[in-house]
């Protein structure tokens, strides 16, 4: 595994060089869906610093045992407002907010624990019906009435494209966000709304993440090339 995760910085180093961008701007977020605890230890020994879980079930047994480990835990699933107090307990970072009744519910529980809570705007650029995510043209909005909010902090945006095996096919989805992202980020200039920034680009995975780097992504979600092909 630390060959793999070597590999896999390096190949991030190639990309953000090929772009003009600094490697520090981006990290790795370890997709670890049915990863059990013991393999992900062996990641964060390897290098690892971004545990990404998709479902607060797993991360609820994972985290107790990986919680001595420095490193940030993100969520990157779908996330039912039924979970957000489980949800706002363990994560730096909530890669998958889409509704103001969500953020609403994160909202109230990051308050009763005295915690702003980080998190990105997922955006379904494919509307696609299978998908999670705000659509484009209704992001801006959704921002604005998120930035109500006191205890959330948005970050920035998040896509899960449609699947391609070729990642030419993918970038213009990632580009896409970016756009969106810096459309965002220019009408925040002149408004003095402190709980939001524009920094962060969660998009491309194990197939994609050098396209998705070209274009702009901070965190790149990684799993399969990490971990193998998941069982």
């Amino acid at each position: 595994m630390r060959k793999r995760i070597a590999e896999i910085k390096n190949l991030i180093i190639k990309a953000a060089s090929s772009c003009n961008r600094e490697t520090e701007s981006i990290r790795i977020v370890a997709v670890t869906k049915t990863v059990p605890a013991e393999r992900i230890r062996e990641a964060i020994e390897s290098g690892i610093s971004i545990i990404g879980e998709n479902y607060i079930r797993d991360a609820r047994e994972k985290y107790p045992l990986l919680s001595s480990h420095p490193v940030a835990w993100h969520f990157i699933g779908h996330l039912q407002t039924n979970k957000a107090k489980y949800a706002v307990k363990m994560f730096d970072l909530i890669h998958s907010v889409d509704s103001v009744r969500l953020a609403e519910e994160l909202d109230m529980q990051a308050n009763k624990i005295d915690k702003i809570q980080n998190v990105l705007i997922q955006v379904n650029i494919g509307k696609e019906k299978t998908k999670s995510g705000i659509n484009e043209e209704d992001a801006p909005d959704l921002i604005n009435e998120i930035s109500c909010f006191k205890n959330l902090f948005i970050k920035g945006l998040m896509v899960i494209p449609p699947f391609f095996d070729d990642p030419e096919r993918v970038r213009p989805y990632f580009s896409a966000l970016r756009i969106l992202r810096d459309r965002i980020g220019r009408s925040l200039d002149s408004c003095l709304i402190k709980n939001i920034t524009m920094d962060e680009l969660s998009m491309g995975m194990s197939g994609d993440f050098e396209t998705a780097i070209e274009e702009g992504a901070t965190l790149v979600r990684i799993g399969t090339a990490i971990f193998g092909e998941r069982e």
